[in-house]
């Protein structure tokens, strides 16, 4: 029995997603029973969030509880903060489960998880020396920023020595996490693409009428060079997400033939897919894996991304350009919008990279490992 760990952000993103998908992976392709041991940011006040940091965790009993009641032999824990922490691993371990520590970003060492502040990356915090989140008050609130600098130095260490195993998506955010100083057991890190199921039997691209963009609206993630690209080369742009740069990027466009949907469910989103003819990643941060491109990618559409990140571990060159040059991404707008053959290299690469069955022998082979 494997139980989930994962404190919700306020503002949900693919570390939701990638968490839903792996626990239905564990229940479908291991066989292994799994529940998930949940909180959520957004219900707990901000004094009760800063309590948790400081504290390394709040109320780990309940994952001790938690171990004994189904009997888990692995705990596999994600996004810790605020609520959970070290703690809520050490109860794990004391109880009699193995941890499988989960890192999706770079929250380690970085306060925000994505290193990338005053538009443009950013790797100044370094191990314990996260003075540089506070100074630039990367979390948009002094207190908040000054409660995230302090938990991490205090904690890292101990969050380190719980885990059993560690995980990380790509090669990229192994070697940006070691650089950055995270006292991880490297010899006890592994990488493992998160899955992607429903792959598309062929590429429809040719069919398409449209670009694509599927993202949360930060600034990291460049949506506005994907708007200045889409214009350059008179080409419809359906955008699909939400976040705190919507009305800056609703202002941008003009008379440009940009399409805002907001956030949508599954079959929307399947359905904006199947009439896209191709997909744009045009982050301008160091992205951990591209899930939003790797998803593209199992629909059958080209990409088109920058070339940041791990985004080169998972397209081909000629699909990358420079972060930020709208010029660049225009170019390879025009290039691959509607190439089939472009559509089905990315399949063949998704299938091989993030198939659920390739996935799920990865992710045992890693439990069976912590529990030796």
């Amino acid at each position: 029995m494997v139980l989930f760990l994962h404190n919700r952000y306020r503002t949900t993103g693919g570390e939701e997603r990638v968490v839903e998908d792996l626990l239905a992976l564990v229940r479908v392709q291991l066989g292994e029973r799994v529940e998930l041991l949940g909180r959520d940011s957004a219900t707990v006040g901000r004094a009760r969030a800063a309590a948790g940091l400081l504290r390394g965790g709040l109320e780990p009993e309940d994952v001790a509880r938690a171990v004994r009641l189904t009997g888990a032999r692995v705990v596999h824990a994600h996004n810790l903060n605020p609520t959970l922490g070290w703690r809520a691993l050490a109860a794990a371990r004391a109880a009699g489960a193995r941890v499988v520590l989960h890192l999706h970003q770079y929250r380690m060492v970085c306060a925000i998880g994505v290193c990338f502040t005053r538009g443009a990356q950013c790797t100044r915090c370094h191990g314990r020396n996260t003075l540089p989140g506070v100074r630039l008050n990367c979390r948009a609130s002094l207190p908040e920023a000054a409660a995230y600098g302090v938990s991490l130095a205090l904690w890292q260490r101990r969050l380190a020595e719980q885990a059993d195993a560690v995980i990380v998506p790509s090669v990229f955010a192994r070697e940006r996490l070691r650089a950055l100083g995270a006292p991880l057991p490297w010899e006890r890190v592994h990488v493992l693409a998160p899955p992607v199921g429903a792959v598309a039997a062929e590429s429809g691209a040719a069919s398409g009428e449209y670009a694509l963009v599927v993202s949360r609206l930060a600034v990291e993630k460049g949506v506005d060079v994907a708007i200045e690209a889409c214009r350059t080369v008179s080409m419809a742009l359906v955008i699909a997400g939400e976040g705190p740069e919507r009305n800056a990027l609703e202002e941008q466009v003009g008379s440009s033939d940009v399409r805002f949907v907001g956030h949508v469910d599954d079959a929307r989103l399947t359905a904006l897919r199947a009439g896209a003819a191709i997909a744009l990643v045009p982050s301008l941060s160091a992205e951990t894996f591209g899930l939003a491109a790797a998803e593209a990618m199992a629909a059958g559409l080209p990409v088109a991304a920058s070339r940041v990140g791990a985004l080169p571990e998972l397209l081909d060159e000629e699909d990358l350009v420079p972060p930020g040059d709208a010029g660049a991404l225009a170019l390879a707008i025009g290039r691959l919008a509607g190439d089939r053959v472009a559509g089905a290299r990315g399949l063949e690469r998704v299938r091989a990279l993030c198939a659920p069955d390739r996935v799920a022998a990865s992710l045992a082979s890693i439990y069976d490992a912590a529990t030796l």
